[in-house]
């Protein structure tokens, strides 16, 4: 779990395998093993910011939809990015169990959009030129609909109050959803196993590279 402070590409397999401490099994040591060996194959393998552009707060959500073959919980997942480089990360199953994909990406926007509240004051120290409505991608359009119009209430009465937070932060303008394709959503590495094309994908949009590559 201390790696996880520095490596977000280790954030979802380390994060799985905790959830079976109490009582593991041969399968989670393997897993275990996994994860090690591929640390011990990139230990110089680390996150680097630019120095020069832009600085703008931004961040993506996403979740994997009843990925728990136990309890059907969704596991939720957000990137916030600066210059360039990951800044946080977390990848959590979600507390409710949700009866479809509009739902899960909904509660998993609400974890992003707290954490954005957070992230905003604490940026606002060092900079405060920073926008005051932070850009959370997005790739489900339903999800944002929901967020943005009360006439689907509907189709939503059922989750819980808490988690309509999130229309308030977006009609005050304190985030704003805005769509992104699945293949350039950064979060799925925190929600899923993937294949290596597309991990080694979004590890490289982290803002990871390689010792070597730098110099």
């Amino acid at each position: 779990m201390y790696l996880t402070a520095t490596r977000p590409d280790l954030m979802y397999s380390v994060c799985l395998i905790s959830r079976y401490m109490a009582d593991p099994t041969e399968e989670h040591l393997l897993a275990a093993k996994r994860v090690l060996r591929y640390l011990k194959g990139t230990l110089e393998l680390g996150l680097f910011y630019a120095r020069e552009g832009a600085i703008e707060l931004f961040a993506y959500t996403d979740n994997d939809y009843a990925g728990d073959y136990d309890d059907r919980k969704s596991t939720s997942g957000y990137v916030f990015k600066l210059s360039g480089g990951a800044v946080a990360w977390a990848s959590k199953k979600q507390p409710i169990v949700t009866l479809s994909t509009t739902e899960a990406e909904y509660v998993a926007a609400v974890a992003c959009a707290c954490q954005s509240i957070w992230m905003k004051r604490v940026f606002n120290h060092f900079s405060p030129s920073q926008s005051k409505c932070i850009t959370v991608f997005c790739d489900n359009s339903s999800a944002i609909k929901l967020s943005k119009n009360p006439v689907l209430h509907g189709r939503s009465k059922h989750i819980d109050v808490r988690f309509h937070f999130l229309r308030n932060l977006t009609r005050d303008g304190v985030v704003e959803l805005k769509y992104c394709g699945t293949s350039e959503q950064l979060a799925d590495i925190m929600t899923k196993p993937l294949k290596l094309e597309s991990f080694v994908k979004l590890r490289e949009l982290l803002g990871m590279k390689f010792l070597a590559e730098v110099n």
